[in-house]
């Protein structure tokens, strides 16, 4: 699991190493939450919700959270709208995401629908056709029969959040072509 899966897994738990409780009870509540959103951050960029969630597990007190967070905000230490526009852009590129699904895990790790709309303008039709492209490429193999084929791969894009009809013509123009690019 990679330190941004992290953020949208409500599960994970922090383990040794990775953010645990790095100061005693008895230091300054301050100072414990701002060490903890700290560590977090040395690790990977986190949402203002992840750091909440990570504070509020901890027993940190909401108003002394906030105020944390507000501060690592005013320094840029926090702030969703990188965050949301690196996500996007690692997850599209990494991983063939569609903007729908782009949009589901943004709004899973707490990032605001305003931050969520300008992050997705960085995926546009055509990128998100080349990256079906390149995903059905990479799952072609030439021995399948074709009706087999064609529902291995169309599921495949729509599991990655495809509309259907793009799933169909994007198989369909690789299929005619059994060449290298769309």
């Amino acid at each position: 699991m990679t330190p941004m899966e992290k953020d949208l897994n409500p599960k994970h738990t922090v383990g040794p190493g990775e953010g645990s409780d790095p100061a005693p009870n008895d230091v300054d509540p301050y100072e414990r939450a701002r060490t903890i959103c700290l560590t977090q951050l040395s690790f990977a960029p986190r949402s203002r919700a992840h750091l909440e969630g990570v504070l509020h597990k901890r027993n940190i007190p909401e108003q002394i959270a906030a105020a944390v967070l507000d501060r690592l905000t005013e320094v840029g230490l926090v702030n969703d709208a990188e965050y949301a526009q690196m996500w996007v852009r690692s997850r599209h590129r990494t991983k063939g995401l569609s903007r729908r699904v782009l949009r589901e895990e943004l709004r899973r790790a707490g990032i605001g629908d305003d931050q969520v709309t300008e992050a997705l303008t960085q995926v546009d039709d055509d990128s998100e056709r080349a990256a079906a492209c390149a995903l059905v490429l990479k799952k072609y193999r030439a021995s399948d029969d074709r009706d087999s084929q064609v529902r291995r791969l169309v599921a495949m894009l729509a599991r990655k959040g495809y509309p259907a009809n793009m799933c169909f013509d994007v198989v369909k123009e690789v299929l005619a072509e059994h060449s290298s690019s769309c």
